[in-house]
Order: structure tokens, then C-alpha cells, then sequence
């Protein structure tokens, strides 16, 4: 039996006004439609803070600083593992647009059980409200 691989994962919990970024992925992609918060994966020899940069500004054309780890979930999929690192980032420059992303939107934490998310996404916000 074939070893699954693991991607390292990381995503920027970015608040404004009491508000939380979050995106929905696109139709074609892995999990369609399912919501997440903007990221991506690390590729070989790049940092999580160098990932949390391209991938944000990739996916919506905003530049952040990554500020402080929040939490780490592992989750497994079928054809691989997720390692799902989340960051508190400040956003520096730019407003949201959907470059590489189906939607995106600005909820509370109230909200978030109103947006179906992917199984990593929803175990970290698990712990982001301290319910995990």
C-alpha cells in the first residue's frame, strides 16, 4: 500500500471591524465550492510566513503580514494528508478581489456556521472559538 502524502497548509485569519476574511473555492478545484480561510500550500524550501504572502496576494490580490500562529490541525483525505497551519495576519495593503477564488466574503464568527467549510478549515475554526 502506497504512503499517502502529507501537504503542509497554511491560511491567514485575516479580521477587520469584527469581521473574518474568509473565500470559496472554485467549481473545478479539489472540494468545489466548500469555503476556507485564504491560503495555500508551502512549496519546498519556502517559509509558512513566504506562503501566507503569495498565496494571499495570489488568490486576492492582498498584501499581509503574517503575525502569530493560532493553531495546527491534521486532517486526513482520501489521496492525502492535510497539515493545516492558521495565522493571525494583518492586512497591509489592498481590498479583496476574486482572482483565484469563486467568492469572497467578510462574516463574524457567528456566521461561520452559515458557509459549508472544507473538514481542515472546520476543525481549525473549532479551535479559533475554542470549542475544539
Amino acid at each position: 500500500m502506497a504512503e499517502v502524502p502529507t501537504l503542509r497548509v497554511v491560511a491567514a485569519v485575516i479580521e477587520r471591524d469584527g469581521r473574518y476574511l474568509i473565500t470559496q473555492r472554485r467549481p473545478t478545484a479539489v472540494l468545489p465550492l466548500l469555503w476556507e480561510f485564504p491560503g495555500g500550500k508551502v512549496e519546498p524550501g519556502e517559509t509558512d510566513a513566504e506562503a501566507l504572502k503569495r498565496e494571499v496576494r495570489h488568490r486576492l490580490g492582498l498584501g499581509v503580514t503574517p503575525l502569530a500562529p493560532i493553531s495546527s490541525v491534521t486532517h486526513p483525505y482520501e489521496r492525502y494528508t492535510v497539515e493545516l497551519h492558521l495565522y493571525e495576519c494583518r492586512l497591509d495593503e489592498g481590498e479583496p478581489m476574486e482572482r483565484n477564488v469563486n467568492a469572497f466574503k467578510w462574516v463574524t464568527s457567528a456566521e461561520f456556521e452559515q458557509h459549508p467549510f472544507t473538514p481542515a478549515d472546520e476543525l481549525s475554526m473549532s479551535r479559533l472559538l475554542g470549542l475544539g
